[in-house]
């Protein structure tokens, strides 16, 4: 069963990397439920093991690509995002003081707390682009303008997978010309 989760997740964020075009240094959130996952309700059924599985499949690829994970933590910390120390660091953020745990955080954002070499929690994010796996609603966590991404993975286990890229605002009305690479 982990292998099969860890694998969905890793088709899950090459996917979304290609088709969201996301580059070195480019941030990704991601929420997952475990619970849901494994047909639980939303924080009523945090499976380290489930979450830990998820996190070893989108991390290497996300990594591999030099992009950074902001790991989305449950509403007990006020979905609160893991980043590493460097991209908080570099983007202005301001730490907060929760260690995440399954059943407080959610076994998610736990992993890669542990994982992280400087793990660092914070309030809020601004990703490119993001993965919400069990209905975690990521969108706090999106740049403005939030586009949807039809993946072929559209579960894990048996959580919806929903994703979405971002991209710069439309200004200027009707005469404006738009740069075709943005859109």
């Amino acid at each position: 069963m982990y292998e099969d989760i860890r694998d969905r997740a890793r088709q899950a964020a090459e996917q979304l990397v290609a088709a969201a075009k996301l580059k070195k240094g480019d941030l990704c959130v991601v929420g997952c439920s475990s619970s849901e996952i494994v047909g639980e309700n939303i924080g009523k059924g945090s499976v380290f093991e489930v979450g830990q599985a998820v996190f070893d499949g989108i991390y290497g690829v996300l990594k591999q690509n030099g992009i950074y994970l902001g790991c989305q933590c449950c509403e007990h910390l006020n979905r609160a995002v893991v980043v590493e120390g460097e991209y908080a660091a570099a983007h202005g953020l301001e730490e907060v003081n929760a260690v995440p745990q399954p059943k407080a955080g959610g076994s998610w954002a736990t992993a890669g707390y542990r994982a992280f070499e400087k793990p660092t929690v914070v309030e809020k994010v601004r990703a490119d682009a993001g993965i919400d796996i069990g209905d975690t609603l990521i969108g706090m966590h999106l740049k403005e303008v939030a586009v949807p991404v039809r993946l072929a993975v559209r579960q894990i286990g048996q959580a919806n997978v929903v994703c979405a890229r971002t991209r710069p605002k439309f200004i200027g009305g009707c005469r404006a010309v738009y740069d075709e690479e943005k859109m």
